[in-house]
């Protein structure tokens, strides 16, 4: 079972916004059985969204469309899924209608009569309730293929995706299962690591295939197969993954149950009931934007402090003037005197400092441009390591971010 995502705005297409929509779906589809064939971003313009359609349908089960449903004269795919769908009239629903009404009533916004073309659908379309929003979704089933058009506004789109879309989806279709397996290996390239596991890649089941998915400082290996017998699937992928171990044992550092990091971070903060606090100077906030992205962090973020000059850190932190002059902000003994200085001071159980120099230029420091200091410090145990990111700047932030996090899982567990 395939399907195609086609996400419509010229704001995509300029860069004035990034495409996330598309991310998800994408997961989403994969959870129940449905693989993306592909994934196509087009313009405004109602001859290349008609010959989008045409190509999608020609190759895949379900067409998902994002973009382009409000009530302003810009927004046409509608109006081209109406022409797409030999020129279907449009049917208005009194009940969405009432439910823009009630929304505007309720942030005391006054509803004009443009409105009301949110509330008018191609009659050949099924009427998915936008609970969160004033454009209804529309689900079309013609030619074998089904299409579905959403809000472009993330929320919306995600709301009508797992009440209306998912379901019917599962409900329409007989889909297998797809399961991944992802193994996290560190210190060596995916070259090398190719290497060291060709045959096994080479003999791997037609139904089963290896991807290599290089990030900062690490490959992961995902495993990903797909049948109709899930548990004969999992225990396949359960050898598989056994085996791998066995080829480079010394390089692997678990398995990714695709949680992102800052979620695992907090599931372990919660279990343990500990609490954890930040004090950044080369990230910018970024490391404590990251734990709090997650719902429910204030159960374990107390807070954190950016000290970006070295004033800051003194006063702010507790850092000795002393430590300073003989290391440089961009230093070992900073970062420890940075994390001591936020644990005494919001009483938490970690604290993770991080000072470093992201470039482009060296500032007032010895250390080479790249150079970052991570330093944790717990109840009973301070940790600093020393890294050299490389350039360019949004790279060197970004590393520090994740290895950080990395090294704080590493010291709660």
């Amino acid at each position: 079972m395939n399907a195609e995502i086609i996400t419509i705005g010229d704001e995509i297409l300029i860069g004035q916004i990034v495409d996330t929509n598309s991310q998800w779906i994408g997961q989403e589809l994969n959870k129940i059985g449905v693989s993306v064939y592909q994934i196509t971003s087009i313009q405004d313009d109602e001859q290349h969204i008609l010959n989008a359609f045409k190509e999608a349908q020609e190759r895949v089960d379900i067409v998902i469309v994002t973009g382009g449903l409000g009530p302003t004269k810009d927004d046409i795919t509608k109006k081209t899924l109406a022409t797409f769908f030999n020129n279907d009239h449009f049917i208005e629903y009194p009940e969405v209608i009432a439910h823009i009404k009630e929304m505007f009533k309720k942030m005391n916004h006054p509803f004009k009569e443009i409105q009301k073309t949110q509330a008018q659908i191609p009659s050949k379309a099924t009427l998915l309730k936008n609970e969160l929003g004033t454009a209804p979704g529309m689900w079309f089933f013609e030619n074998a293929t089904v299409f579905v058009s959403l809000p472009g506004v993330p929320y919306e789109m995600k709301g009508l995706m797992l009440k209306e879309v998912l379901p019917r989806i599962q409900q329409q279709f007989k889909l297998p299962f797809i399961i991944h397996k992802t193994i996290m290996t560190y210190g060596q390239g995916e070259s090398t690591i190719a290497e060291k596991i060709a045959d096994f890649e080479n003999n791997l089941p037609a139904h089963i295939k290896l991807a290599y998915l290089p990030s900062f400082g690490r490959v992961r290996l995902r495993l990903s197969g797909k049948s109709n017998d899930k548990a004969q699937l999992e225990e396949e992928l359960a050898v598989l993954v056994a085996q791998v171990y066995q080829l480079i044992p010394d390089i692997i550092s678990g398995i990714d149950d695709a949680a992102p990091l800052e979620n695992r971070v907090g599931v372990l903060l919660k279990e343990k009931k500990q609490t954890i606090c930040t004090a950044e100077s080369v990230t910018g906030g970024k490391i404590a934007a990251t734990l709090v992205s997650v719902a429910g962090a204030s159960e374990y973020f107390k807070g954190g402090f950016i000290t970006y000059d070295a004033a800051t850190k003194i006063n702010v932190l507790g850092v000795l003037d002393k430590t300073i002059e003989n290391h440089t902000v961009v230093s070992a003994a900073v970062a420890l005197e940075m994390a001591k200085g936020a644990k005494e001071k919001l009483n938490t159980n970690y604290a993770i400092a991080v000072t470093g120099n992201a470039g482009p230029t060296k500032d007032a420091t010895d250390k080479s441009l790249g150079a970052v200091f991570i330093a944790i410090v717990s109840d009973n145990k301070q940790v600093v390591e020393s890294f050299n990111f490389g350039q360019p700047r949004e790279k060197v932030i970004h590393k520090t971010v994740n290895k950080a996090l990395e090294l704080l899982q590493k010291e709660i567990i």
